[in-house]
């Protein structure tokens, strides 16, 4: 049977990317000139360059064309894998950690070998957690200015978890949920795999734009928003409290569920009051140990209202039952004693020392980012393509993440987002003096 003459485009266009003679950052034809060329439709011209941007060859970008990817980068990169080569500085994903943290293991596991009730951890905990954990959680929420009681606290396998726990439980597959323009890839991928409709957000300076977020929930019907107000990731927002306000009064306009996502919000200094204290009634609260304590510590914790905590629980059972007891322990012990408290407040430090330095490293280039936060987005200029600095970046033995993770917008900026929190102080000053002298050798 003869071959379907798109077909035959696809694969001549795939063997020239793939042997170099269309180099990456290469601009391909337009859909009408190619279609032009090939005397084809224009439908099947732009099926052509659907299946190529689907096999992660080439990239359209609105407004400006269709170019040829950089494909050496490992696949994944800046989402969902970790296979990191020795030797390679990672400034991609953020495991922060401070001196001492392994001895503090060590003790902890001593110490609840010899005190612990190790019977009941061999046996299935409550899904949402056992009672004296989630006030003791309850207890460390009150810290970050959210008043909940412990029915209202639910234990998970870390923030990613709860998330995911939210989800599953409050919304279904084809609901529309607002967020920002940039956001979290955890959420993004969680929403792709739930089939929800994400719609974006633009920015509106440093916060997202509520404007914007109205429109969309006149013209729309939005069941939900998710968004991080208290160190936004990858921008370092933190929101003001009429922004906060604001959201509330559209959130209860329109009857939306607000998802809020404090996974770093432990490290801004007297923020405004989260969403779930502005509004209980409509805000799930989500959030976990993995960074202001070790990302292998696999515990977090939800808060919602209180009609909602029995579709959570429901959600536990059915993905993991509960939280691994040991672990849960651990993180526990670490609330009632003081460290974790400690470890934050070491980890706040770590995170402007680390800021300090890049603020150094990267001076003169556009960078975004808040000064206890541990993660510096840096826009590219309009000509630079965002794979080829990461591709050599790469080559120079540094891991970075392009744009293309966080945008759930049709426009995909050219950008990296730098990740101060994984590497040595002395390794992270030459990890970013490499970022500096390959963004400055491509023009602004």
């Amino acid at each position: 049977m003869a071959r379907s003459r798109y077909k035959v485009l696809v694969d001549a266009f795939a063997a020239d990317i793939q042997a170099g003679r269309l180099q990456p950052g290469t601009r391909l034809p337009t859909h009408r000139e190619l279609a032009a060329k090939e005397g084809l439709a224009l439908v099947t011209a732009t099926r052509v360059y659907s299946e190529l941007e689907a096999m992660g060859l080439v990239s359209g970008e609105v407004g400006r064309g269709t170019f040829v990817r950089e494909t050496s980068l490992p696949l994944g990169l800046g989402i969902d894998q970790h296979a990191l080569a020795s030797g390679l500085l990672d400034l991609n994903f953020n495991y922060p950690s401070v001196p001492g943290q392994a001895e503090l293991l060590r003790g902890a596991l001593r110490q609840l070998a010899i005190s612990g009730d190790m019977e009941a951890m061999l046996r299935y905990q409550p899904h949402a957690g056992r009672k004296h954990e989630r006030a003791m959680v309850a207890r460390h929420l009150e810290c970050r200015g959210l008043a909940v009681c412990e029915d209202q606290v639910l234990i998970v396998s870390g923030a990613q978890h709860g998330l995911a726990a939210t989800v599953m439980a409050l919304l279904r597959p084809g609901d529309v949920v607002a967020t920002d323009a940039l956001t979290y890839p955890g959420f993004k991928l969680l929403a792709q795999s739930y089939r929800l409709e994400l719609a974006a957000i633009p920015s509106a300076g440093h916060e997202p734009d509520l404007d914007a977020l109205e429109l969309l929930c006149k013209s729309r019907r939005v069941r939900a928003v998710y968004t991080m107000p208290t160190l936004h990731n990858p921008l370092g927002w933190v929101t003001s409290l009429q922004w906060r306000l604001r959201m509330v009064a559209i959130a209860r306009e329109y009857g939306l569920l607000i998802i809020e996502d404090a996974a770093y919000a432990f490290l801004a200094e007297d923020p405004s009051p989260p969403l779930a204290t502005l509004a209980p009634e409509t805000t799930v609260y989500v959030s976990g140990f993995s960074k202001s304590i070790a990302t292998g510590i696999r515990v977090g914790c939800v808060a919602a209202p209180t009609q909602w905590v029995g579709a959570i629980e429901r959600i536990i059972r059915a993905t993991t039952w509960n939280t691994p007891s040991v672990m849960t322990a651990i993180a526990c012990g670490w609330l009632e004693d003081g460290t974790v408290t400690r470890l934050e407040e070491e980890k706040r430090r770590d995170a402007r020392a680390r800021q300090s330095i890049a603020n150094a490293a990267l001076s003169g280039l556009p960078c975004i980012s808040h000064h206890a936060s541990y993660f510096v987005w840096l826009p590219l200029g309009e000509e630079v393509r965002a794979d080829q600095v990461a591709a050599a970046l790469m080559r120079e033995q540094v891991s970075v993440s392009t744009a293309e993770p966080f945008a759930t917008s049709a426009h995909v900026p050219h950008a990296i987002r730098l990740a101060l929190g994984s590497v040595s102080l002395a390794a992270l000053q030459e990890a970013l003096e490499k970022v500096k002298r390959v963004v400055d050798s491509y023009p602004y």
